[in-house]
């Protein structure tokens, strides 16, 4: 498979098991380089996979913050400086110019996976087997 049609593929990812998942909370998995953290929404049956990197300060924190709701919109809560962004799109509430990046989540029978585009993820095309991922962090 030559570069070209490698970069526009995209792959599900299986980054650790439900069990691992925290309800109504976030745990961090590693995917090569990339931190991801996954929220599993129990009220919505629902897990969401957010970039782990705090726009602002930097640091890898997302994972720790508190979901929350604001206006009907599912959120999570940074835990430095208290930006509140969206699960759906990343989108920062109080501030248009920042954004977490964001990646299509399931559950596959008891694994929890992540929609990867190699072109933009930077992830390597070779898929690591599940040990070699850090699920939670």
């Amino acid at each position: 498979m030559n570069t070209h049609t490698l970069a526009n593929k995209s792959f599900w990812r299986r980054l650790c098991k439900k069990s691992d998942l925290v309800v109504n909370s976030g745990v961090v998995a590693l995917s090569d380089d990339v931190q991801i953290a996954l929220f599993y929404v129990a009220d919505e049956q629902r897990i969401y996979a957010l970039e782990n990197r705090d726009p602002l300060s930097g640091a890898n924190v997302i994972g720790r913050g508190i979901i929350g709701n604001l206006a009907g919109e599912p959120v999570i809560a940074s835990p430095l400086y208290k930006q509140h962004f969206r699960l759906t799109d990343g989108a920062c509430l109080e501030d248009e110019r920042l954004r977490l990046r964001v990646w299509p989540a399931r559950l596959s029978g008891d694994a929890v996976e992540v929609k990867l585009d190699a072109a933009s993820s930077g992830v390597r095309s070779t898929l690591l087997p599940m040990e070699a991922l850090s699920c939670p962090i």
